[in-house]
């Protein structure tokens, strides 16, 4: 099991939120409600919010997660994908 100080690197927290990403049916168009990777990072994995994100933030600039503008979902994207790949 990983413990919080495992994601104090925003880049382990973000590859955390791809592959909890990639376990998640989307509804719709691909979405995924952003409560289906928080909680879990949060709760089963011992991240914190600041580290969700930081992994968040580092996740959309490296185009591995779309964040819709209102916060309430995201996509994995293709770059995502691959990177589960590798």
């Amino acid at each position: 099991m990983k413990y919080a100080t495992d994601y104090a690197n925003p880049e382990l927290a973000a590859r955390k939120l791809v592959e909890l990403a990639a376990g998640v049916a989307p509804v719709q168009d691909g979405r995924i409600y952003i409560e289906k990777i928080n909680a879990p990072f949060l709760f089963t994995h011992r991240g914190k919010g600041r580290e969700f994100g930081a992994g968040l933030k580092f996740a959309v600039e490296r185009g591995w997660l779309e964040l819709h503008e209102s916060g309430t979902y995201v996509r994995l994207k293709k770059a995502g994908e691959d990177l589960l790949a590798s």
